[in-house]
């Protein structure tokens, strides 16, 4: 794709000057606000800022190192989507991307170095590779590296991740903030980005002068599916321990929403009126069942595109310090949590939080 600056053509369609578009595409102060904001807007259009912002990527060959379900969109939603993201990225430059299928521990080195190895190969992605073998092999080898959701114990590679942590306590604070004291956590530790978001969690908990309790408050998943959440949550409510079901439900993901919505609604519990549920995640079920799902936005897309610009970053800065980029996350106000407030237990749907804009 042809990313030269298309300065005729903006000055044709904007019915000003070359120079004058030239002059706005340079950041010089000596045009009108009009011109420049005609100018501007017709680049975008014709996709020249993003030219303009990241200039040409210098490399024309890359490998994404990822777990073999990041290639499948039923096993791993979350991941194959990064890998679209960073294809979407790639796309405005001539750059041939290739893709090897890692264990997330336990790596098969060999695979590894024989595909850094390649002539061909000029950077690499690693996505979702815990291995700390794997990740002293990529820095050894001295080719521009970059981690995605996961990260360097010797902090020799760069890396963007979101950032768990404050998404879980970012997440708690909003049911506190909405009224709810009395609220079960759902989910699936399998990896430690989600024990960093449980930590999170527990942070908000100790803020608010409030003890976390395991056994009350958290209902650990094998998987993100919503049939195992739902087990568990059927599990949790069917326990005689468990005289009243909570205010609230935080669960770690849509479709562990969806399962925990499920097992509510057979015990005949309606969503908000008698059980809020909140996800962190909500790309794939905005709504579950007619009940649009609040949640905070785990940010996804935005990892592909940040890690081909710090992958440009690299490229261009080879000997610069190495870092981490942390993404926050959003949070999506729908109807699946309503507030309570003091001296009732429960009130009307309200669609306005303290955090809405």
């Amino acid at each position: 794709m042809d990313k030269k600056l298309k300065i005729n053509e903006i000055a044709l369609r904007t019915n000003l000057s070359t120079s004058t578009v030239s002059r706005v595409l340079a950041g010089k102060a000596n045009t009108s606000e009009k011109a420049r904001a005609a100018v501007l807007a017709c680049a975008r259009e014709l996709g020249v800022m993003e030219g303009i912002a990241a200039g040409r990527l210098l490399l024309n060959n890359l490998v994404v190192f990822a777990p073999q379900r990041a290639f499948d969109e039923r096993s791993d939603i979350f991941y194959y989507r990064v890998i679209q993201s960073i294809n979407k990225a790639l796309a405005p430059h001539e750059v041939r991307l290739r893709y090897c299928a890692l264990e997330e521990l336990d790596s098969d080195a060999n695979e590894f170095l024989s595909r850094m190895n390649a002539p061909e190969t000029q950077a690499a992605i690693l996505l979702g590779i815990d291995d700390p073998h794997i990740h002293d092999l990529a820095a050894d080898m001295g080719k521009p590296c970059v981690l995605i959701n996961c990260r360097d114990g010797r902090m020799r590679l760069p890396s963007i991740a979101p950032d768990h942590r404050t998404i879980g306590e970012f997440a708690a604070n909003y049911l506190f903030d909405m009224g709810h004291r009395d609220v079960v956590n759902v989910m699936c530790l399998r990896r430690y980005t989600m024990d960093l978001r449980l930590a999170g969690i527990k942070e908000a908990w100790q803020r608010r002068n409030l003890r976390f309790q395991s056994k009350r408050d958290l209902i650990t998943v094998p998987s993100f599916s919503a049939k195992e959440a739902g087990m568990r949550v059927a599990e949790w409510l069917d326990d005689p321990a468990h005289k009243s079901p909570p205010t609230a439900f935080l669960v770690g993901g849509d479709f562990m929403a969806e399962g925990t919505v499920h097992a509510l609604q057979q015990r005949g519990l309606r969503v908000p009126q008698d059980v809020s549920v909140m996800s962190i995640d909500a790309f794939n079920l905005a709504a579950i069942q007619d009940v649009p799902l609040t949640a905070v936005h785990v940010p996804r897309d935005e990892l592909g595109v940040e890690a081909v610009q710090l992958l440009q970053q690299r490229l261009i800065r080879p000997q610069a310090t190495t870092g981490s980029l942390l993404l926050n996350g959003t949070l999506a106000v729908r109807e699946s949590v309503r507030r309570i407030r003091s001296g009732q237990q429960r009130t009307a749907v309200e669609r306005e939080g303290l955090y809405d804009a």
